[in-house]
């Protein structure tokens, strides 16, 4: 017998589709994967640079979850925008629909607030336009979401040199480096104790990465991790002053000052072939000089 067909809806809680050719062929790839898709964001409804007035894109999270033939939903895109509503939402009623939700950059606002409010688990993983809207699709993104959206558990496998030795087992927790700081000090930010943080960002100079994660260390965060995963940090350019100072040497710094392990490679960001990740799921992460494994635990799985 087969399965029943996944029901995904489509919401633009931060900017409006730019590309929407990118909408129609995200579209097209989730219902060629055997989805239903219930796209509840209207494109003559955008506002100013966001995919909807504040109240217009609550609106599309609540038709969303209100659904029930819905399993997942899914962020069309990031930009801006989720910071403006998260006090104007309601996160128990969230969290007991019961659903996946799916997003990364600013999404991470809302993965970080729903953990924080409720410990109910998202994930990080592909967006409607940015993945599942390319021209050719990632077989790596859509094969690392399907498994995380399928299977209780999910294993990550990365080769990368220079790592050091870890063996720990913890929260998975993380995102978008800024909005992860950008929460720090508010009702949306998790406390997680002997996590497994993960964090990626665009555009972000070595320097801004480096003041970044100095204030997570000054705040109290990194210390009570087990390990720090990072993802993809790309996008910036160095200036000819920079006398050496590079992503490379940043790092240096930021492990001779930071006690918590930091490992890189991990497949996640703003980047074509990317994982998907449980946020607020339990994972382990063993690691040595060739490569690390991630495996991650979804109590959220279709099934």
């Amino acid at each position: 017998m087969s399965s029943p067909p996944i029901g995904v809806a489509i919401i633009a809680p931060s900017g409006y589709v730019v590309d929407e050719p990118s909408l129609a062929r995200g579209i097209a790839a989730l219902q060629q994967q055997g989805c239903v898709v219930y796209n509840y964001y209207d494109p003559a409804e955008k506002y100013q640079r966001f995919g909807g007035t504040d109240a217009g894109r609550i609106a599309q999270i609540y038709a969303a979850i209100d659904n029930p033939q819905v399993q997942i939903v899914m962020a069309v895109r990031g930009s801006y925008g989720l910071s403006r509503i998260l006090p104007l939402l309601d996160f128990e009623r969230i969290a007991a629909s019961q659903k996946r939700f799916v997003g990364h950059s600013d999404f991470t606002a809302f993965n970080l607030a729903l953990l924080a409010k409720t410990g109910f688990s998202s994930f990080a993983g592909p967006m409607v336009c940015s993945d599942f809207g390319e021209v050719e699709l990632s077989a790596f993104t859509m094969s690392s979401f399907w498994q995380c959206m399928r299977q209780s558990e999910h294993t990550i496998q990365v080769a990368a040199l220079n790592n050091p030795s870890v063996e720990v087992s913890g929260t998975l927790w993380g995102g978008n480096l800024a909005m992860l700081n950008h929460c720090i000090g508010t009702p949306y930010f998790p406390q997680i104790e002997g996590g497994i943080l993960f964090l990626e960002d665009i555009g972000e100079h070595p320097f801004r990465i480096e003041r970044l994660m100095l204030q997570l260390q000054y705040a109290g965060i990194l210390d009570k991790q087990r390990a720090i995963v990072l993802g993809d940090f790309s996008g910036y350019r160095l200036a000819d002053f920079e006398n050496g100072y590079n992503f490379d040497s940043m790092l240096a710094f930021l492990r001779e000052h930071i006690a918590a392990p930091i490992l890189t490679g991990l497949p996640f960001g703003h980047i074509r072939d990317k994982v998907t990740l449980p946020v607020g799921g339990q994972a382990s992460l063993i690691s040595d000089e060739m490569g690390f494994r991630l495996t991650t635990h979804n109590v959220h799985c279709i099934g």
